[in-house]
């Protein structure tokens, strides 16, 4: 016998994934150049020179003490260096002992979840949204509320927000800039979500955490503003990832910080601690621990991101399909060109386009563009995409 819920996980088939192993069997019949991938998120640009520097000198330096345990929570030092940048970024006072080093995002929203739920415990999240939430909400026990996406500009619809919660209502998950969408929420969006998390927090009688993952946080264009949300709403835990920021996504480092002016923040961050033991985390990777807390200050080349967002917001908006502006982040969500996207997604195939269907993140009537590519990949999509449109009039 094994455990149903995890052998469905186990068997379940990523659409992402399905379209990525499609495209290589296909590349091998047309040549990888006639294909047009834009289903995987993976970052298209190296990571800074400073990164493997860093790496190289470390591993020469101190080669008998880098692969050792740190502490679980992350070496001290490193820890330091994080509360460092963060205070010096945005006028903050954090410390050491606010920070876990955690392997990755998708770690570190598991060591949160995992830590706060309790019994009956919900969390509000807003499509479209990254699908995952779903699996590692109920992993830990929790039930995931879903509110449906403003598809006029992807920030919040609050009427359904307010009507969602509940005494049950644990947490709040916020991913700005997004994945799928590449929105950012503006200011008064989430001032108004912080006044309502504040109202509904001292109506319930418990505090409603604001739990933000930010693996796209420095990916901002021009114009656009990603505001540093503890400052907007007290009660917020920073889930925070190097993946597409340094372009270091199969490092798997990141971390979580428990600001200590939160509701019962000792008792939040030994939960977190405790999740991340009982997660089997042990440490995060030791190396990088190291290299992204002398990194931290910088980022990988994002000018090719906005360069790809531009040229195809523009060239998709003249061709008929309909585009929400992004912000940040390497993600376009267009609408479908039928209401059924799967379908859309389906006879994109024909055109040797891999679009991602949007009913997966909650938005269906949608497709995901992953624009993390060489440009010239998207200057070659566009007479395919031209194709597509023109198939449906």
């Amino acid at each position: 016998m094994v455990s149903e819920r995890m052998k469905g996980l186990g068997n379940a088939r990523s659409v992402i994934r399905e379209l990525f192993e499609y495209g290589k069997r296909r590349a091998a019949v047309v040549g990888a150049e006639n294909i047009f991938d834009f289903s995987l998120g993976n970052p298209s640009v190296p990571a800074p020179a400073k990164v493997n520097e860093e790496a190289i000198r470390i591993l020469r330096e101190q080669p008998d003490a880098i692969h050792c345990y740190t502490s679980a929570q992350g070496d001290a030092v490193v820890r330091q260096r994080f509360a460092d940048s963060l205070n010096r970024r945005f006028g903050a006072s954090y410390t050491p002992d606010q920070f876990y080093v955690s392997v990755g995002a998708a770690a570190s929203l598991c060591c949160v979840f995992n830590g706060l739920t309790c019994p009956g415990d919900e969390y509000v999240v807003f499509a479209p949204y990254f699908p995952e939430y779903k699996v590692f909400i109920e992993g830990a026990g929790g039930k995931m509320v879903l509110i449906p996406p403003e598809i006029e500009g992807f920030q919040i619809d609050f009427d359904a927000f307010e009507k969602s919660l509940t005494p049950q209502t644990k947490g709040v998950v916020v991913n700005s800039p997004n994945n799928p969408s590449g929105v950012v929420y503006s200011r008064k969006t989430l001032e108004t979500l912080a006044d309502i998390l504040r109202t509904k927090s001292e109506e319930f009688g418990h505090a409603i955490y604001l739990i933000t993952d930010e693996p796209y946080r420095e990916i901002v264009f021009a114009g656009f503003e990603v505001p540093w949300i503890p400052h907007i709403y007290r009660d917020t835990i920073v889930c925070y990832s190097f993946s597409k920021s340094l372009s270091l996504p199969g490092e798997r480092i990141g971390y979580i910080l428990v600001p200590g002016d939160i509701t019962d923040s000792a008792d939040v961050y030994a939960a977190v601690a405790g999740a991340g033991r009982s997660l089997g985390y042990v440490n995060a990777p030791s190396l990088f621990q190291q290299v992204t807390s002398l990194c931290c200050d910088i980022t990988a080349d994002i000018k090719v991101y906005e360069r790809n967002c531009r040229l195809l917001v523009d060239s998709l908006r003249e061709m008929g399909y309909t585009c929400v502006e992004p912000g940040g982040a390497f993600y376009l969500f267009p609408r479908s060109l039928e209401p059924d996207d799967m379908a859309f997604s389906e006879r994109a195939k024909q055109f040797d386009l891999l679009l991602v269907p949007g009913g997966g993140f909650g938005a269906p009537g949608h497709f995901r563009i992953a624009y993390c590519v060489q440009t010239e990949t998207i200057e070659k999509s566009l007479p395919r995409f031209r194709a597509l449109a023109e198939s449906y009039r």
